[in-house]
């Protein structure tokens, strides 16, 4: 295996994509191959599968319990909120990953910058936490809180 490496250098070469189609190509088939796919499984389901309807099968269904009230009723605020931090948090794991990767050549500049992120983070949170936005055990008067 001497040699000179000038002869696998220039294989690889010859059988790298030059042009857009051929780079495109392999992803253009796989588009057509996953739509195939999903087109033929949803009409297999729709020829082959069985078609029983019930006032029972048409409800909505919701841990196995009979629906109550009206499915326009409105959310509290704090299912956003927990939505909104779930989000945060999910962000924040998603800047760590490629600090993590570079970690070694940020160095302390790098440590410091993370650290300083992630301590506004918890503040925000320690803050929501705070004021009682992820606390769902107890019902909160508005009049009292308002001083009427």
């Amino acid at each position: 295996m001497g040699g000179d490496g000038s002869a696998v250098l220039a294989a690889v070469r010859l059988s790298m994509p030059t042009s857009y189609p051929e780079i495109y190509f392999p992803v253009l088939v796989q588009i057509v191959v996953a739509a195939g796919v999903a087109a033929a499984l949803v009409t297999l389901s729709w020829l082959l599968g069985k078609r029983s309807r019930s006032p029972l099968k048409d409800t909505p269904y919701e841990s196995g319990m009979a629906p109550v009230g009206s499915a326009r009723e409105r959310f509290s605020v704090k299912f956003y909120l927990v939505g909104m931090i779930f989000i945060l948090f999910d962000i924040e794991a998603v800047f760590l990953y490629p600090w993590a990767v570079v970690f070694r050549e940020l160095k302390l500049f790098g440590f410091f910058e993370m650290a300083i992120f992630i301590v506004l983070i918890l503040g925000g949170f320690f803050y929501v936490w705070r004021k009682g936005a992820l606390d769902w055990s107890q019902r909160r008067d508005p009049d009292r809180e308002s001083g009427r």
